[in-house]
């Protein structure tokens, strides 16, 4: 397909339809290239042809969450069947969605490297905003925040990012869900425009919770903010400032206050500490109130939740037809229903999650890739859009990829830093994509991808890492187009990240 001016998430459901038939179809390169049928994967052109909107049924997820069972809440896509939004969608391109998706990885990637990044911008300053939006295409969820006395009423907006509610009692907070980052913040009053943006829930009041509280400043929670977070306090209360630079354009500050935090019955989180944010810099989901931290650091809900749900959660991404879901726990230790591979921390940025690649394979074959090119591992990120790889290991992709889909060329102009893209409307029956897999260090864990975690747009939806040369390693990217539909568990207090497949 060629790249159109529809908005992303149009694009990746489109896509999803496209992978809507798996059986044989009468397309002759099933076995052009020496190919076993059962290394290929045939789908239906004219299931291009649909919409975000012919989905009319929303799917629930596909088994039941992990841990208890009780302690999840569902996640899910805008705008899909699935999502309570309004259907209309801005017109934004894939392009915005990858060139905010380089921006966010190239800062984790200096954040690894000791680089710099923190609490120092002025968001309320009209020279530091940005028309970058955060455009990720990952799931939202619903809580809850506070002891809701009366809530103020919700400004009217659409929303642009899958996200989930989150539960304080005060106000019902529709959320993103981000694993590279500490600090939990939603938009709190007084929140004047337009240093805040248009949301679906009514904006969290802590005036009308009985179980707010302030931060003083000097206190151990505010001081654990350190330089990373930490930006003051205030002059005329002595409560506790604090601010986020995301480093993709877009940052949030104001005081830091603890209240309670509910995701359901099974999950509620009393003196929760989080950000009430009074002002943003760029664009943040249109509808969505904040964002829900769930990195490694001390500050992020997995951290202030550890001790009662076994320093664990996990998540599902959906596809815009189905509902995803969060939760917290998990089962700890071994599990068969989980194929594991080794958790890396890196010391100086103890937030982010990092896994290792061992090997790819493309229709049954593994790539010859050099054991080398994987060393600095790969990002688990729950908002990074795409999956980023060593030069060497992306080189080797696109050269079987390309070799796999001859039949489809020539091929069509690039998309931003996707380069293998094809023009799918000449052909009327049906397109076979050769079966691409990731195989993580110990072999047992691997991400089989059906064709929406392959192609995004027309195009293979990989992209080489901007660094690490023709035969060196720098450090990669999990996206979240790859991980759709399988259950992630991140066992951090047991050193594992584990893969579900087929759970929503």
């Amino acid at each position: 397909m060629k790249v159109s001016t529809f908005p992303p998430l149009f694009l990746l459901l489109l896509i999803i339809s496209l992978s809507g038939s798996c059986r044989l179809g009468t397309h002759a390169a099933a076995d052009h290239h020496g190919h076993e049928l059962e290394d290929l994967m045939v789908v239906a052109t004219s299931s291009l042809e649909h919409t975000a909107r012919d989905a009319a049924v929303c799917s629930g997820h596909k088994v039941m969450p992990s841990g208890d069972g009780v302690r999840w809440v569902p996640m899910n896509r805008p705008h899909g069947p699935c999502s309570s939004s309004p259907a209309v969608m801005e017109e934004d391109t894939i392009d915005d969605m990858l060139k905010w998706d380089q921006l966010r990885t190239s800062y984790i990637r200096r954040k690894l490297s000791g680089g710099g990044g923190g609490a120092g911008e002025d968001v309320n300053s009209d020279t530091t905003t940005s028309g970058v939006s955060e455009k990720n295409g990952m799931g939202v969820t619903a809580v809850n925040l506070g002891d809701a006395k009366c809530a103020a009423p919700a400004p009217t907006q659409s929303l642009e990012e899958a996200s989930m509610t989150v539960v304080m009692p005060a106000a019902r907070q529709t959320m993103v869900i981000d694993t590279s980052s500490d600090i939990t913040w939603v938009q709190c009053l007084p929140c004047p425009f337009p240093q805040c943006h248009t949301q679906k829930d009514p904006f969290y009041d802590p005036a009308q919770s009985t179980t707010y509280a302030a931060i003083p400043c000097g206190s151990p929670a505010c001081t654990r903010l350190g330089t990373a977070y930490g930006n003051g306090c205030s002059a005329s209360n002595n409560q506790c400032r604090y601010a986020v630079d995301y480093g993709d354009g877009t940052a949030t500050a104001g005081t830091y206050i603890t209240d309670t935090l509910t995701l359901s019955a099974a999950i509620v989180v009393e003196h929760f500490q989080f950000g009430c944010s009074h002002a943003v810099k760029g664009s943040f989901s249109d509808q969505t109130a904040g964002v829900l931290a769930l990195g490694g650091g001390a500050q992020s809900l997995l951290a202030q939740t550890a001790k009662d749900f076994g320093n664990a959660f996990s998540y599902c991404v959906p596809l815009p037809s189905s509902l995803g879901f969060l939760s917290l726990g998990g089962p700890v230790g071994a599990s068969s229903r989980f194929a594991r591979t080794p958790l890396i921390r890196n010391k100086r940025a103890p937030t982010f999650y990092i896994v290792r690649l061992e090997a790819i394979t493309v229709a049954g074959k593994r790539l010859r890739v050099p054991p080398a090119a994987f060393e600095a591992g790969a990002v688990m990120d729950s908002s990074a859009v795409v999956t980023q790889l060593p030069p060497p290991a992306y080189a080797a992709l696109r050269a079987a990829f390309r070799t796999a889909m001859a039949a489809y060329g020539p091929l069509a102009s690039p998309v931003r830093n996707l380069d293998t893209c094809y023009d799918f409307t000449r052909f009327t029956n049906n397109v076979t994509l050769p079966k691409v897999s990731l195989v993580f260090a110990g072999g047992a864990a691997v991400l089989d991808l059906d064709a929406p975690s392959l192609m995004l747009d027309g195009c293979l939806a990989f992209a080489p890492t901007p660094g690490g040369g023709a035969h060196g390693s720098s450090v990669g990217f999990i996206g979240n187009v790859q991980q759709q539909t399988y259950e992630v568990l991140y066992d951090v207090g047991g050193g594992s990240v584990g893969f579900r497949r087929a759970a929503c």
